[in-house]
This record gives C-alpha cells, structure tokens and sequence, in this order.
C-alpha cells in the first residue's frame, strides 16, 4: 500500500520527531525513503543583495545536514535538496517520484511565526496529491503542543 515515502524536513529540532515518526512509518511498510529539504527562494530573495549568495550556501549547508542525519538514521535514503516555494517543491517531488506519502513535521523553523509567514504544513495538505502524514511536536512544558500523528 505504501511503497514510498518522502519525508519533508526543515531541519528544525521539532522537525526530528517527524522524521523519527516517519522512518518507523516505512519500515512497518518496507517502503522507500526520499529525504527533501528546501531551500526556501522566498527567504533568499528577502535577504540583503550582499548576503543572499551566503545565506543560500548556508541554507544548502543545513540542508545537506539534515538529510545526512536521515540517512544516518534510515540506511537507505534518497535524498534531495531543491530551492524553491517549499509547499511547490514538496508536492512537485511527491509528483515526480510517484511516492505514495508525504510526511512533515507541523512546526518548524518558522515556530509561532507560522500566522504570519503561512504553514507549509498546511500548504502540503491542501495542495498535494497524494496523503500526508503531519507529525506534531511532543508536548512540553508551558508549550500547549499536543502528540500525535495525523494521516490527510
């Protein structure tokens, strides 16, 4: 039923648990695992002229960070790092790879900012083609965040 799985990672602290969530997911399913990270074009082009150069390296830095600790954690993974709108390029890889589920962390790097800057969570579940299984952060103290894991 699912034979592929694309886990949409930030990089964030909270995103760990989602990428720990996922991982355990495809196993239980003997699917292959695609890591995706975006760079997000928004936050470059927002940069300062004489910075963006440095910030996209950085940016592909973290990237390459993060799904090497995928990788570490998942044996055999396919991973990708893109630069775009990260909710076109999640569901334009989910597309072209013709995986079954995308999974994602719902708080990220952006954190209570997600009002104003938009979720891409929540882009991903409305705009992908295929079912998403978003992963809350563990609940801590004073936070208000809840557990669990919903399949869209």
């Amino acid at each position: 039923m699912f034979d592929s799985v694309v886990i949409a990672t930030d990089g964030s602290e909270s995103g760990k648990r989602a990428v720990s969530v996922a991982l355990d997911f495809a196993a239980r399913f003997g699917a292959t695992v695609h890591a995706l990270y975006v760079v997000d074009a928004t936050e470059v082009e927002a940069s300062p002229d004489g910075l963006r150069e440095d910030l996209r390296v950085a940016l592909e830095r973290d990237g390459e960070s993060a799904l090497e600790s995928i990788s570490e954690a998942g044996g055999d993974v396919i991973t990708s790092v893109r630069e775009g709108r990260p909710v076109v390029e999640i569901c334009a890889y989910a597309r072209e790879h013709d995986v079954d589920v995308v999974a994602t962390g719902t708080r990220g790097r952006h954190g209570e900012n997600r009002l104003l800057l938009g979720s891409v969570a929540e882009g991903v579940v409305r705009t992908c083609p295929v079912p998403v299984l978003t992963v809350r952060q563990l609940e801590t103290a004073g936070d208000g965040a809840t557990n669990g894991a919903n399949a869209v």
